[in-house]
């Protein structure tokens, strides 16, 4: 039986963790699931909290000290992940946990081997209008500079085959880890669909982390990952199989 490892970063979300923990719990899931929870040195609680509900669920919590940001987090709990297929929850309420069964489908029929879930693929949702350009415009760029055409790059929900994510060379910090993740995939020739999903957007006033920095960094990364940065230097490619590898190696 295949196995999902949902990997969750967490800093300073005591507010509404709970909640949000017992929602991931009784989401409904086709196969066996495995959850990484990396607290990123939160300081209001979060950790506490987690560590209660840990003895509770049973899954595994990893401590980040000092403060790394998000994709530190993300990076360090896909190293330790065991699943067949990896994605990344955030520990909010923007994305619905009932959407991955429908997202994970195309990878456990063989027909992908990543999968990402747009916000904007046949969703008729109100946006707040400065994030929804963002995004856009990101995701615009990165379509350029990539060569694959997506709605939504930035989005969290994205479903990958641990074989083509564990070889991955990933850097990123912050945010700019999903910028990454894309410039790599386009690397290879793995199979990518993407499918729509539910999204619930907060304020900053809610909690939402991501500001014009992190809008104006990416276009760093964008450069960076796409154009400067080689397939050698993406993946580790005596881990990587060679099914993936491009048609000029």
């Amino acid at each position: 039986m295949p196995k999902l490892t949902l990997v969750i970063p967490v800093y300073n979300e005591s507010r509404q963790l709970e909640e949000v923990v017992r929602l991931l719990m009784n989401s409904p899931c086709p196969i066996e699931r495995e959850w990484i929870f990396v607290d990123d040195e939160s300081k209001d609680g979060s950790r506490d909290i987690l560590r209660r509900l840990r003895d509770e669920f049973g899954f595994t919590l990893l401590e980040q000290t000092p403060n790394q940001g998000k994709g530190a987090a993300v990076i360090r709990g896909i190293r330790e992940s065991t699943g067949d297929f990896v994605v990344i929850q955030d520990a909010d309420f923007e994305y619905d946990p009932n959407d991955i069964p429908s997202l994970l489908q195309p990878l456990l029929e063989g027909r992908a081997d990543v999968v990402y879930g747009s916000r904007f693929k046949s969703s008729h949702q109100v946006r707040r209008t400065y994030h929804y350009f963002v995004n856009r415009f990101l995701t615009i760029l990165s379509n350029l500079m990539s060569g694959i055409y997506l709605t939504d790059m930035e989005t969290c929900y994205k479903l990958f085959r641990a074989e083509i994510l564990k070889p991955m060379k990933l850097q990123s910090k912050r945010f700019g880890i999903e910028v990454e993740f894309t410039a790599y995939v386009a690397k290879t020739r793995a199979r990518v669909y993407e499918l729509p999903i539910s999204y619930f957007p907060r304020t900053r006033l809610q909690g939402k982390k991501i500001n014009w920095k992190d809008g104006v960094a990416a276009l760093v990364h964008l450069v960076r990952f796409n154009w400067m940065t080689g397939i050698d230097d993406a993946f580790d490619l005596r881990k990587l199989p060679t099914k993936y590898f491009p048609s000029d190696r």
